[in-house]
């Protein structure tokens, strides 16, 4: 990469996660704000077509935003109709396809650099999964990464089971025959065997296939001391709707683990960082999502204008970790601000359905 600019955004990028990782604050609101404008300066000179879009809020390279609030904000959806990208996406070292917000149509979320989504994963995970810095066992029902390298959410297990896993990581969601309910039964067996703790990942509604398989064969399993479970993705949009404490109930019952043990994280393909279950809100029916210092989000109403403290509407994040395409991203999603946090909520059902669960239910519903 022979962009000084970028090298330099980067490199405070980096600087800020280490920073974070290590104990640190990672940046003040300060530090955030001069970031995010500085990137949003050099996407206004490097991305067209977001320079296009932000020029209709009256933003462009002589007038630039005041603050990090004030950045135009693309929408999601947008990635499916332009390449929001800084760099030629020939050379972009991940390339990670939305789900789509039809059966049809996907976007792409280029990141030239892989040490920058790396960096922001592990960082997140480390604090909100692996706090006990556990070596854990990866059970993971969600696309192999060798067979679907566009998913974003394949590439994060496939990431955390290498750099933090045992080197027995299994994959139990196939491409053909959805979700492998034999093989989890079986790697969950030898995991209890070698007495090693696992992490169970997948969506929401890979997770639900996976308990209908398992409860009609009345089989329930006791989990290693350790272990946790890791939920993503919702339901966004689907026609089958598990409501979020009935999930959690019945994994609870099936493995043998407490609601503390299960996070949920929630993340999208347009972005590098991640939310997770707050430690603070894991035994409450509402869940505070918590981020790393890098990423914040806006809750704005319908015209774009930030709503207050528990106010619910729409989500608007600002990751500087996403210098490659677009740092500010409008979300259909919805949800409020809690202590610093955001509580998600239910899609309005007008909203066009998106994430990492359309892929399994897709897959699911097609071998049906």
């Amino acid at each position: 990469m022979n962009d000084a600019r970028a090298r330099e955004l980067d490199d405070a990028f980096l600087g800020i996660v280490a920073n974070w990782a290590a104990g640190g604050p990672g940046c003040d609101e300060a530090r955030f704000d001069e970031l995010a404008r500085a990137t949003c300066g050099y996407q206004l000179e490097r991305n067209a077509p977001y320079a296009r879009y932000a020029a209709t809020f009256g933003i462009d390279p002589a007038h630039r935003p005041r603050t990090w609030r004030e950045i135009p904000a693309a929408p999601a959806s947008a990635f499916k109709d332009a390449v929001l990208a800084t760099c030629d996406p020939r050379e972009a070292e991940l390339i990670f396809h939305t789900s789509g917000t039809t059966a049809d149509v996907a976007g792409r979320h280029c990141i030239a650099r892989a040490r920058l989504y790396d960096a922001a994963l592990l960082a997140g995970f480390d604090r909100f999964i692996l706090p006990d810095r556990a070596k854990l066992r990866y059970l993971n029902v969600v696309p192999n990464p060798r067979l679907r390298r566009h998913s974003s959410l394949g590439y994060m297990m496939g990431t955390v089971s290498v750099l933090r896993g045992d080197g027995h990581a299994e994959y139990l969601f196939d491409e053909d025959r959805g979700v492998d309910a034999a093989g989890f039964v079986h790697a969950w067996e030898s995991a209890v065997a070698d007495a090693q703790p696992v992490c169970l990942a997948g969506t929401a509604f890979a997770l639900v296939a996976l308990l209908d398989a398992l409860e009609a064969n009345a089989q329930r399993f006791a989990a290693p001391a350790g272990s946790r479970i890791m939920e993503t993705g919702g339901f966004k949009g689907r026609a089958r709707v598990v409501e979020r404490t009935e999930l959690y109930a019945r994994l609870e019952t099936a493995f043998g683990i407490t609601a503390a043990s299960i996070v949920g994280e929630y993340g999208m393909t347009e972005l590098v960082s991640q939310y997770y279950d707050g430690v603070e809100s894991r035994d409450s029916t509402i869940r505070v999502k918590r981020s790393p210092p890098w990423l914040r989000t806006l809750v704005v109403d319908a015209e774009g204008r930030q709503v207050n403290d528990g106010e619910a509407g729409f989500l608007r994040h600002v990751d500087l970790g996403n210098r490659s395409s677009v740092v500010a991203i409008d979300t259909e999603d919805r949800g409020y601000a809690s202590g610093g946090g955001i509580v998600l909520l239910e899609r309005e059902l007008d909203a066009a359905p998106r994430g990492c669960s359309l892929v399994a239910e897709d897959l699911i519903a097609r071998v049906r």
